[in-house]
Parts: structure tokens; sequence; C-alpha cells
């Protein structure tokens, strides 16, 4: 985790986080949503997407709920950044290059696969999430985005203009501080909180602790 300064760790995390993906997400929703023929597959991201968001935010809720996580593992819940980089940004890649050869929209897919990799790495230098956390939350993206890129693999590429693409992609900076996070932790420890009816959200701290009390037990 050496090769790169902490500041440059810090600013390719913000590249994962939901108040920079998540309008990104809509856009392309609403992109593929506005003609009538690519309708369908608007849908089909929507559901796929939604899906893979609500997993991802109950496995957090079951941790900070009711401390539902794996001590082995050092697992609390899926990583979040790292779901939305392998779900988002391949899928959001190839649509920049729909109107090219299908090796270059291919290539532009793995692109994407590559930099949520290197986004989910972010969150290992700078500890915000275990290994096991990581790798579920790539794979749990990757599945998405490769489902539904595999869905339209025999299917003529959505006609989008690249420009309005990539407008759609920066328009978050137009409104967020770069590297500020979203308050998305913070909101799930809320309504867990809340649903399990605790005073406080459990912690990896708190999982770490309970397996050691076995350990000596």
């Amino acid at each position: 985790m050496l090769f790169l300064p902490d500041d440059a760790w810090q600013s390719i995390t913000w590249f994962g986080d939901s108040g920079f993906l998540l309008p990104v997400a809509a856009w392309i929703a609403v992109w593929l949503g506005v003609r009538t023929v690519t309708r369908p597959i608007a849908w089909r991201w929507l559901v796929l997407f939604g899906s893979a968001g609500a997993l991802v935010a109950a496995s957090k809720i079951a941790f900070l709920g009711w401390g539902i996580g794996s001590a082995m593992l050092n697992f609390t819940g899926i990583s979040g950044h790292t779901m939305l980089s392998a779900s988002i940004w391949p899928v959001a890649f190839w649509l920049v290059a729909a109107h090219r050869a299908p090796r270059v929209r291919a290539s532009a897919a793995a692109l994407g696969w590559v930099f949520a990799a290197l986004i989910g790495l972010s969150r290992l230098a700078i500890y915000a999430h275990s290994k096991s956390e990581v790798a579920a939350g790539f794979a749990v993206g990757a599945a998405v985005s490769a489902l539904f890129l595999w869905r339209q693999h025999h299917r003529p590429p959505p006609r989008l203009h690249w420009l309005l693409l990539l407008l759609s992609i920066v328009s978050p900076m137009l409104f967020l501080r770069p590297g500020t996070p979203a308050p998305t932790q913070d909101a799930l420890g809320l309504v867990a909180v809340r649903l399990a009816g605790i005073d406080r959200p459990f912690t990896r701290e708190d999982l770490l602790r309970r397996r050691q009390r076995i350990g000596t037990d």
C-alpha cells in the first residue's frame, strides 16, 4: 500500500463514494430511459443495481444493529464503495464508448473494472475495510455490471451521445467538494439502532473483542 501517498488513496476512494456514484447511476437510468427502444434496458439496470444496493445496505444494517458478521474473516458488511464502483464504472465507460467498435466497448468496460479494483484497493489502503469486505463488494458489483453488459452483448448498443454521458458522469463534482464523503454509513447506523432498539451501533472493535473473549474462555 506504500506505492501511493495517503492523499492519493483518499482521492481515489472518493470516486467510489455514494455521493458521487449514486447520481451517476441515476443518470445512466435517465439516459437509457429517454428513448422507448432502450427503456427496457433502463429498467433492467435499475433492478440489478437496486438489488445490489439493497444487499449492501442489509449486510451493513445486520452488523450495525445486531452484530451479525464474521470475526474470523473480519467481515462487518459488504463494501459499498467497491460494490458501487464495480457495478457503475464498467457500465458508464461502456456507454461512453457506445458509438465505437465492439472491441473498444469491451475495452472500456474492462477499464471500468480495473478502476473499480483500484478503488477497492484504496479502501484497504486507508483502512476503511477488510479484504473480505472489499472482495465481497467487488464480486457483487462485478456481477451486476457483467450481467447487465452480457444481456446487451447481442443487441445494438444504445445510441447515446458520449459528451452528454461524460458531462453526466462528472456532474456530481459541480455540487460536491471532491473528497467529501457522503453520510451514508452514519445514516445506516441510525437506521440500525432504531430497528434493533440499541443505544449505539456495533463496531468492528466489538466484533474482534467478542472473538478474543471466546478464544480465552
